[in-house]
């Protein structure tokens, strides 16, 4: 159903840095960059290698606070042990921990997933549901 979606960021380097590591860790990467780094429209896109991006981050002046617990994304995982590195490359990314990595069995019997903030406050997850 969806086809991107991007966040606005009030620091392109230090979220850059931050989703270079955290996607890195679930298969994506940087698929494009564009404008020069604190400039208005500075932009950075992700996706799998030799694809599109499907996540893009924009920096924003002046950026109201990010959505609040109500809103997040989930970002697909290949594995289990990825979920796991997911969390860790957030939190030394300056994320923040919200749900360590693990299974969630309210949302299904293998549903295993992590969740954090990244440092603007956006709420992600990375989730597989399979055994796995």
């Amino acid at each position: 159903m969806l086809h991107h979606i991007s966040f606005g960021v009030s620091d392109i380097e230090r979220s850059a840095k931050f989703y270079d590591a955290v996607l890195a860790a679930l298969g994506y990467e940087r698929v494009w960059t564009d404008a020069g780094a604190g400039k208005s429209g500075a932009a950075v896109g992700y996706g799998e290698k030799g694809g599109g991006d499907k996540f893009a981050i924009k920096l924003q002046q002046g950026m109201p606070p990010a959505p609040g617990p109500g809103f997040h994304l989930a970002f697909a995982a290949r594995s289990r042990a990825a979920v796991d590195a997911f969390h860790l490359a957030a939190m030394q990314n300056g994320g923040s921990d919200n749900g360590t990595p693990g299974l969630r069995p309210h949302y299904g019997p293998a549903y295993y997933a992590a969740f954090v903030v990244d440092p603007d406050g956006h709420h992600i997850e990375a989730v597989i549901n399979s055994a796995s």
